[in-house]
């Protein structure tokens, strides 16, 4: 277990994980259990549960907000910028190059593979896949297992990475699929298990594989219910 600092190990922090948690002199409160904590610019009242926080050599440290909790087995890369109220799951990973704004929740076992954008109130459930170069709006749920993809044609050709764009307000279901490039418009809906190969138009719903377009059912309209 070792936490330390662009200036070396931080003694106070270090005494303080001899003797269990407790609020610190700074007024922030870290676990027990951490078990590496380096180059991170850390808000106030966070919870690290024997987790990494930090990782990699780059340029810019990890910024965490006040209120985190990041569970046991987590990684957050350095050049990582997270918003106040960040919590995760056991085991989330998450790469350099990742902007994360206020109140989100990163389920158990997601990845998010850097270089991407994540707004506000969103929800990533347990085992979501986000590849690099996607873009994800304020007020989104993604359900379990979502698979976001970035490479039309993998190992095939080389025609550069494109995540998908995730809008204001949609939601993806459990399962569902987002191939290279597709938006999925503001208040959209797509549903459990569908295989979105086309943008999905705002208000909207995707169903099915390959998905159609319907339109979106009276109970779902509007915006989703997570600020």
């Amino acid at each position: 277990m070792s936490i330390s600092g662009p200036n070396g190990r931080d003694d106070a922090v270090s005494r303080s994980l001899e003797r269990g948690p407790e609020r610190l002199p700074s007024g922030r409160r870290w676990s027990a259990m951490s078990e590496a904590i380096r180059d991170v610019v850390r808000g106030d009242d966070c919870t690290i549960e024997d987790a990494t926080v930090g990782y990699g050599e780059f340029d810019e440290p990890t910024r965490i907000g006040d209120d985190a909790t990041i569970r046991a087995g987590s990684i957050i890369y350095g050049d990582v910028t997270i918003g106040d109220g960040f919590a995760t799951g056991h085991d989330v990973l998450v790469r350099e190059g990742t902007t994360i704004g206020d109140d989100v929740l990163v389920g158990t076992k997601t990845v998010i593979d850097g270089q991407t954008t994540i707004g506000s109130h969103v929800s990533l459930q347990t085992n979501v896949y986000v590849p690099t170069q996607t873009t994800i709006g304020d007020n989104v749920f993604v359900g379990p297992g979502a698979v976001l993809t970035n490479d039309q044609y993998p190992v095939r050709t080389d025609d550069g990475l494109e995540g998908p764009t995730i809008a204001d307000g949609a939601s993806i279901g459990a399962n569902a699929t987002l191939l290279p490039g597709v938006t999925i418009g503001e208040n959209a809906f797509v549903a459990a298990g569908a295989v979105v190969t086309e943008d999905v138009p705002a208000d909207s719903m995707a169903v099915g594989s390959p998905a159609t377009i319907q339109a979106l059912p009276d109970p779902l309209e509007g915006a989703n219910q997570l600020a």
